[in-house]
């Protein structure tokens, strides 16, 4: 049985550093009728803005390519998944620990994981190396 969603939506755009704002905006934009606070568009904004920003710095490195957002709603939950065509991931636990960064030469935290874990109700990372990452993520709107 397909599932039926209030509101779908799909963006991709080439993966600029410049774009990561463009992404929270839209999201933020996307998500604006289901009223939610200062604190859960500002939890939205900032996970999506840690997804793309992996995708970039870390899916594609120097290389140009495509990130794609995907956002559902259903009643009063968000969806939402980052795409990327990148190098994809080695070790996803070993990625996912606190402070890990496979980039300490960039100044990264190593905390994108752990942040959109805490920000978000649920999230989860599918990565297949040559191929690329998913990350999914799913936020309740308490309102």
């Amino acid at each position: 049985m397909e599932e039926k969603y209030n509101n779908e939506m799909k963006i991709e755009f080439m993966s600029n550093p410049n774009n990561e704002a463009f992404a929270r905006i839209a999201v933020a934009s996307f998500v604006a009728p289901l009223d939610p606070t200062i604190e859960e568009i500002s939890d939205i904004k900032t996970a999506i803005s840690e997804a793309v920003t992996n995708s970039i710095i870390h899916g594609y490195e120097e290389n140009k390519g495509i990130v794609t957002i995907k956002a559902r709603i259903k009643e009063n939950v968000v969806e939402m998944e980052i795409l990327d065509n990148g190098k994809g991931i080695e070790n996803i636990e070993k990625a996912r620990e606190p402070l890990y960064t496979s980039k300490p030469e960039l100044e990264r935290s190593g905390m994108g994981f752990t942040i959109m874990e805490s920000f978000m109700d649920e999230m989860r990372v599918e990565s297949t190396l040559g191929k690329g990452t998913t990350v999914f993520m799913k936020k309740i709107i308490r309102n």
